[in-house]
């Protein structure tokens, strides 16, 4: 049985979700007041994180920072009543792992947290297969099981969906991936008009490894396509 917390203060919104993550099979806790609930996820363990953005105490923006702060790593889907989107930019880039702006649909709801489960299943898999613990790209070293990445000796920090995509690309160089392929592989679900969302992490990530953003050495577009790693670079695993 999976565990989820929902960190929510709107009680109506909490039990609705409540109900439908239930009748998923998971096993429920409630915490209404953020500092609360940041002390609550960072002492048990959880399969899912519900947080709402505007919660007393201290707002899921801050307790998402922290919680990828801590490494905990736990999925995240953030709540919002706002629609702007500089909400959703920040969510994402402190490491949210999906969104949905009130009211919302029960039925996308369920589609998302679906959507979290599919791509956790699928990575426990993987897991359990032995798999290169670190990946060296000339100054760029990828931890894989630390979660980790190193530039010039420097530690560089991603959001997990950004580190998840840079795996993906570093792990099969030359490889194109569509942004539907990435989608499918990095987030778990099948949405069409969600590519932006690809776009917008790779323009992060390469931001943050990139020495010259027009012209990347690592993250290379495949015109008509999407992005491949550059395989004419020498990679080492281990």
């Amino acid at each position: 049985m999976r565990q989820v917390l929902i960190i929510e203060d709107d009680k109506d919104i909490a039990e609705l979700v409540a109900i439908h993550l239930q009748d998923l099979v998971c096993q429920i806790k409630h915490c209404s007041n953020g500092k609360a609930g940041l002390s609550i996820a960072t002492a048990e363990t959880f399969h899912l994180i519900i947080l709402d953005i505007m919660l007393p105490g201290m707002d899921g923006l801050e307790i998402c920072k922290e919680l990828r702060a801590r490494e905990i790593f736990t999925p995240i889907l953030m709540l919002t009543a706002k629609s702007e989107e500089i909400d959703k930019v920040l969510g994402l880039e402190m490491g949210a792992d999906d969104y949905l702006t009130k009211p919302f649909s029960v039925r996308e709801f369920v589609a998302r947290v679906k959507a979290i489960f599919r791509r956790q299943t699928i990575h426990e898999k993987s897991s359990d297969q032995p798999t290169e613990a670190t990946i060296k790209i000339e100054n760029l070293v990828i931890e894989v099981d630390k979660h980790k990445v190193m530039l010039n000796g420097n530690r560089i920090e991603l959001t997990p969906k950004e580190f998840d995509l840079l795996v993906l690309l570093a792990s099969h160089p030359g490889k194109s991936y569509s942004r539907e392929d990435m989608l499918n592989m990095v987030w778990g679900y099948e949405f069409s008009g969600y590519e932006h969302t690809v776009n917008s992490h790779i323009n992060r990530l390469r931001a943050k490894i990139e020495s010259d953003f027009s012209k990347p050495q690592y993250i290379l577009t495949t015109w008509g396509v999407g992005y491949r790693f550059n395989d004419e670079l020498t990679v080492e695993k281990h």
